[in-house]
C-alpha cells in the first residue's frame, strides 16, 4: 500500500465538471492499493493516518490529529502510485490491486 497524505483547507473531487466529494480542513489521501495489501494492513493504516499529528495547535506546532481538529478526509483512488519505470518508457502496474 502507498499514500500521499496532504493537509488541506479545502479538497474536492471532480469528475465532468461534477463535484463528487469535497472537504474543508482536513487531509487528502491519494491511495494506492496493491494486490498483496490486506485487511490488516488497512486497519494499521487508518489507524496511522487519524493519529497523524500535524495540524498546529495553539502555539503553531504541529501536535494535533484530524480528529482533533473535527477535520475529514477524502481518500482518491490511485493506482499509479504502484508503477514500476524500471524498464523501458511504458510503465507496469502489475502490482496495483485489481479495480
Amino acid at each position: 500500500m502507498r499514500t500521499v497524505i496532504q493537509r488541506v483547507s479545502r479538497a474536492s473531487v471532480t469528475v465532468e465538471d461534477k463535484v463528487i466529494s469535497s472537504i474543508d480542513t482536513g487531509l487528502l489521501l491519494l491511495l494506492g492499493i496493491s494486490g498483496e495489501d490486506s485487511v490488516e494492513d488497512i486497519d494499521w493504516l487508518v489507524r496511522k493516518v487519524v493519529n497523524l499529528r500535524v495540524f498546529n495547535d495553539e502555539e503553531g506546532v504541529m501536535n494535533k490529529s484530524v480528529t482533533d481538529v473535527n477535520g475529514d478526509i477524502i481518500v482518491v483512488s490511485q493506482f499509479t502510485l504502484h508503477a514500476s519505470t524500471k524498464k523501458g518508457n511504458r510503465p507496469s502496474y502489475i502490482k496495483a490491486a485489481k479495480p
